[in-house]
């Protein structure tokens, strides 16, 4: 059986908050592997966070970004660039939408809460697959990129309101930049995980009631466990996934397929 060798490998993981993060446990799949990683965080409270995890591994870069700024995205890669030369994998879990535009009426939202959800939860990826591309575009065998979503992307969920928007934009966002950059065999997939308590995930009023309802629903009968995420990413970032592109990988015990 071939096992998965990312020695010689770059990742850059950006959406850590805690030990608990699907973020870290990507990042932590990839690391076992032999990749190298690196991490950005926003804010003070995160950074420590994010220092004290990656501290696990020697030669990880830790760097400030605020994706709301077009500054510090290219500031991010630059250093990448100076650092490690190259860049094999990004693993976007950047994901946030005002408390208010969580809860109560969709048809509440507003214009600026809009914008900011879709500007941090959405457009983010956009532009760091350009940065990131053309660090990979350095690598004969191309790079991965994978994005992290969820099935209220296609379905209603009272409360997830405008962050289903934003997945649904993220969603084609994906298929969208697997298209435009094939052509350098950079794959762009994303991964759809089922309900698991993150710290973004306990900030959606109601959250408990979802994480039951697709436990008691999926044909698993339970709820996912964050290192199945990590072992997804893995897979869709080694050359065992080199066919796969566009596509959104649902890891949600099942739930995905059941009509209620």
């Amino acid at each position: 059986m071939k096992t998965i060798d990312l020695s010689g490998k770059t990742a850059l993981v950006m959406g850590v908050a805690n030990q608990r993060s699907l973020a870290w446990a990507i990042a932590e799949a990839l690391g076992q592997a032999g990749c190298r990683l690196a991490f950005t965080y926003q804010g003070e409270r995160v950074q420590q966070n994010v220092t004290k995890l990656a501290a696990k591994y020697e030669d990880a870069l830790i760097m400030a970004c605020d994706v709301t700024s077009d500054d510090q995205m290219e500031g991010v890669f630059a250093r990448l660039e100076r650092e490690f030369g190259r860049l094999d994998y990004l693993i976007h879990s950047i994901a946030f939408a005002r408390r208010e535009d969580l809860e109560g009426d969709y048809r509440d939202t507003t214009r600026d809460g809009w914008h900011t959800a879709l500007d941090i939860s959405a457009y983010s990826l956009v532009a760091l697959s350009h940065g990131a591309s053309r660090l990979m575009q350095k690598n004969e065998e191309g790079g991965s990129i994978i994005a992290m979503s969820y099935i209220a992307a296609h379905r209603v969920f009272p409360n997830y309101n405008v962050m289903g928007s934003a997945k649904a934009a993220l969603e084609h966002a994906v298929r969208q930049l697997a298209y435009e950059l094939g052509q350098f065999s950079i794959r762009v997939n994303c991964i759809s995980a089922g309900p698991v308590s993150t710290l973004s995930a306990r900030g959606i009023s109601g959250f408990t009631g979802m994480a039951a309802h697709a436990r008691a629903k999926a044909p698993m009968r339970r709820n996912i466990r964050q290192f199945e995420v990590g072992n997804t990413a893995l897979f869709l970032c080694s050359d065992l996934a080199s066919g796969i592109t566009g596509n959104t990988v649902y890891v949600d015990c099942g739930y995905h397929i059941m009509g209620t």
